[in-house]
């Protein structure tokens, strides 16, 4: 949908002729570095041009009314500055206010409401992180409408905020990082523990980023999730027995081999592995790319994506069928699962030109394997959060 028929719905959704303002987050995908966060390593991320939009026109009083077209059913839901706390009848509408409950609670002055409407096109269910989007949109909304002066990676980090302690899902920062903090034709290496972070410019002028949705439910995704980071801790506290670590990230892949006989259970020993090897890959990856390596870098995410199916065995037959179909297709230079696996997406590198013929290549094998169809999006990698002129 584009923004002119935005505005148009906003306009006669609140019944008024003034012309709003407009705001953009991006969604996220993760290149490399996955299941690494939580071990204390590094995550890849770029931000995309999917995402969600939101229009907005102060008010003069402390109401705010809040629609979504992407649940018209709910309608315009209205609450108020003096009561912004969680309520499950509120809805999607519980992001946004916890950014707002959150702007004040670190003192900025938002005395006033607002009419919003927001827009999301991020495909739902894919693992692209619309949530953290809604977060950082009605961020940059309300840094800029009521010209608050707030630093980029607080922002950021209120809206992980929100996700933790106000919607109550245990998640990291890298979402909100990289749609804060993206940057066009940039992906970013991101230390998720000191947030220490370096852009790396992504040159694909021949190449596009296909996104390919399993369009599995992810039932699994939360209960196998939580087990892998409990056998990553198992295995850390083995090593750390003899090594004076305080995450698997510290370790380089010849020091997890000298070491990974003092971790006792084989199981265990892969998935530390994992942790170790796709650290290493994820630095390497920032190399290649600074070297204008594409070719290294497509080889990166391959390794990566068999990583996470022998040694983490996350990915299950959805996301395999979609890697290694792709790996046999002219013009792939890489392939890989991301997210958190048991369903969700992967993504691929290919030459636009080949883009089509890759396309219909892992549909049909999907098919053939899973009985249904995967969806594709092509995606750019674009800004983070803001401001959009009209």
């Amino acid at each position: 949908m584009d923004i002119k028929t935005l505005v148009a719905k906003f306009q006669g959704m609140f019944q008024t002729t003034e012309q709003p303002r407009a705001f953009f987050a991006p969604g996220r995908i993760n290149l490399i570095g996955e299941h690494t966060d939580y071990n204390g390593g590094h995550v890849f991320p770029a931000a995309i041009s999917f995402g969600t939009y939101a229009l907005a026109v102060p008010r003069q009083d402390k109401k705010l009314r809040l629609y979504s077209d992407n649940f018209p059913d709910k309608g315009i839901i209205e609450v108020s500055l003096d009561d912004l706390s969680y309520k499950g009848e509120d809805s999607w509408t519980n992001f946004p206010k916890g950014m707002i409950l959150y702007f004040l609670e670190e003192g900025f002055n938002i005395d006033k409401g607002f009419d919003v409407l927001f827009y999301g096109n991020i495909p739902n269910g894919a693992g692209l992180s619309s949530s953290a989007s809604i977060e950082l949109v009605t961020g940059v909304l309300l840094e800029n409408l009521y010209r608050l002066d707030i630093d980029r990676i607080r922002m950021v980090q209120l809206g992980q905020k929100v996700e933790n302690d106000y919607i109550g899902v245990n998640s990291g920062i890298m979402d909100q990082f990289a749609i804060g903090m993206g940057k066009a034709d940039h992906a970013m290496l991101l230390d998720c523990d000191t947030l220490n972070y370096q852009y790396a410019p992504i040159k694909l002028e021949n190449h596009d980023i296909i996104i390919i949705n399993t369009n599995k439910r992810r039932e699994l995704a939360d209960s196998k999730y939580n087990e892998r980071r409990n056998q990553c801790e198992v295995a850390l506290a083995d090593l750390q027995k003899e090594l004076s670590i305080n995450s698997l990230g510290e370790l380089t892949p010849e020091q997890f081999e000298e070491n990974r006989s003092l971790i006792t259970d084989q199981t265990n020993q892969k998935r530390a592995k994992h942790a170790v090897y796709e650290n290493a890959r994820t630095i390497d990856a920032l190399k290649k790319l600074n070297a204008g390596d594409l070719k290294e870098f497509g080889e990166l995410v391959n390794q990566s994506h068999v990583s996470l199916r022998d040694d983490y065995e996350v990915t299950g037959v959805e996301l395999d069928t979609i890697a290694e179909t792709a790996w046999q297709q002219k013009g792939v230079l890489g392939a890989r699962m991301t997210g958190a696996g048991f369903g969700g997406c992967a993504i691929a590198i290919v030459e636009k030109t080949m883009v089509e013929a890759v396309k219909q290549a892992i549909d049909k094998s999907y098919q053939d394997k899973v009985g249904y169809a995967p969806t594709f999006y092509v995606a750019a990698v674009g800004d983070g959060a803001k401001e959009i002129s009209l």
